[in-house]
């Protein structure tokens, strides 16, 4: 039986334009980092045109993925997940470059991979009561993919656009080969359930943006809400 510090484990964190709060961010992933040493750190740079990429390249135990154009979220995550199935994690955590997640329910995510309970875990705002409120619009949207998600899946994911998640080492090989480019937390539920992969939802914390300002405005939101709709059916529709 492989002991905890056995594993490979790699967080990735994709940051667009987050000058304002990653510098903040790393030092409290480093912080925990003294406590789980075979945690590696990987940011990915998606093209930012801030100093995103100066300020990690300041932190020496910090991978860097530097790209060269702006590939969008789902291009960002998948080439952490490449990396991370090139040099064989165990498993991959993904986690926000604005200082929304928590680093102290790292451990809480990871568990659950650990102990064989899911393929792929996700740190939810609303499996139990937290502080987090969010703003309505945003509270709005995530019911609605709940409720989306819960017709197609006959399961309840309280929280399906949350991008606090661990995946194990199989997912990590899927997502490596296939993962949606815009938004893609809510498709790939639906994409691994197709998969006959296990999801487990786990209560964390959560905190507003600590930097910056986040690139979805209610338009975006209204548009995102529609295109990934029509994503999630087309999985819906697609045969093993």
């Amino acid at each position: 039986m492989k002991t905890l510090d056995s594993y490979k484990v790699l967080i990735v964190v994709p940051a667009y334009n987050e000058e304002a709060a990653i510098k903040q961010t790393l030092n409290k992933l480093l912080n925990i980092k003294k406590h789980l040493p075979f945690v590696d750190i990987c940011v990915v740079n998606d093209g930012s045109k801030d100093r995103t990429a100066d300020i990690v390249r300041s932190f020496e135990e910090v991978i860097l993925l530097d790209l060269p154009i702006n590939l969008g979220i789902g291009g960002a995550v998948q080439s952490g997940y490449k990396y991370a199935a090139k040099y064989h994690y165990d498993i991959a955590v993904q986690f926000d470059a604005d200082g929304q997640h928590n680093e102290e329910d790292l451990m809480t995510v990871i568990k659950p991979i650990i102990n064989g309970e899911c393929d792929m875990c996700i740190g939810s705002r609303f499996v139990k009561q937290t502080d987090y409120s969010g703003s309505p619009f945003r509270r709005m949207g995530i019911y609605y993919f709940e409720f989306l998600l819960f017709l197609l899946t006959r399961k309840k994911y309280t929280d399906a656009t949350s991008g606090y998640r661990a995946i194990n080492q199989k997912v990590i090989q899927l997502f490596a080969e296939e993962y949606p480019r815009d938004y893609p937390e809510p498709e790939v539920i639906l994409f691994l359930h197709r998969k006959k992969l296990n999801i487990k939802e786990i209560s964390v914390n959560m905190k507003e943006r600590q930097g910056g300002s986040s690139s979805i405005t209610p338009f975006k939101s209204v548009y995102y809400m529609f295109k990934v709709t029509l994503s999630i059916l087309m999985q819906k529709l697609i045969k093993e």
